[in-house]
């Protein structure tokens, strides 16, 4: 019970700080939306690529990828701070700390999800539909993904470098998720590659429930298994990490 209550006075204490930066609130909602319409008006006509169905839920994954960003810089600044000095002393493990971040970071993530789809929705009806609904939780995977591998950045990273490492995330999940080009476009080798990295799964496994499946094994269960792996490794490493920076200290 101690433990639950130090996570949960953590992420209340996480939330109050992200509410003090509305700014970067604001930055990764209105960046990915105006992407989502932007697109979408201008392309939709020309490839399947950009019709809602196949565009809102890539968006939310790529919008997600921020989140890398958003974590990472959240804890790069706390480590540089006097703060995290003054709890390291305290009797909260590395996991503690590492789940009062995530945590936190959640509601953003769903709000991402919400905002992206009923958009969408509104353009295009037929999303809105109990695909929509598993969707929206579904969402919660990648999000998660991408939340620790900002608190691993983060633990590795200081505050003037955690930009420039998190944008290659953020990178990766725009070029090599198939969000602009279809897949069929390209060769068998780099098709592997794709698949077997999270960014391809993370949008993938939001697409196909809107798109419909012809394979349920190779379009559901491998990219959400694949995430689920990702997202175990990246914990695990941040929790190292962040316990050999708790002993240093």
């Amino acid at each position: 019970m101690k433990a639950l209550g130090r996570i949960f006075a953590l992420i209340k204490r996480n939330v109050k700080e992200i509410l003090r930066d509305p700014l970067s609130l604001a930055f990764m909602l209105a960046m990915p939306l105006g992407m989502e319409l932007l697109f979408y008006f201008i392309f939709h006509g020309q490839s399947p690529q950009f019709e809602m169905k196949y565009l809102a839920p890539g968006i939310v994954a790529f919008a997600q990828a921020f989140l890398t960003l958003f974590s990472g810089l959240l804890i790069a600044l706390d480590r540089g701070s006097a703060f995290l000095t003054r709890l390291y002393v305290s009797r909260a493990k590395s996991s503690e700390f590492i789940l009062g971040y995530a945590f936190s970071l959640f509601p953003i993530a769903f709000a991402q999800s919400v905002i992206f789809f009923l958009v969408g929705g509104i353009i295009d009806p037929s999303i809105f539909s109990v695909t929509m609904i598993v969707a929206l939780f579904l969402s919660l995977i990648p999000a998660t993904f991408f939340i620790g591998t900002g608190i691993l950045l983060g633990s590795l990273c200081n505050e003037k470098s955690i930009g420039g490492v998190a944008s290659i995330v953020i990178a990766g999940q725009s070029m090599l998720s198939c969000m602009w080009f279809p897949p069929e476009s390209l060769g068998k080798g780099v098709l592997t590659v794709m698949r077997v990295l999270p960014f391809k799964n993370a949008a993938e496994l939001l697409q196909k429930g809107f798109l419909g499946y012809s394979d349920f094994f190779h379009e559901f269960w491998q990219p959400l298994l694949i995430l689920l792996a990702y997202t175990v490794v990246v914990f695990a490493l941040a929790i190292l990490v962040f316990k050999k920076k708790m002993r240093e200290k």
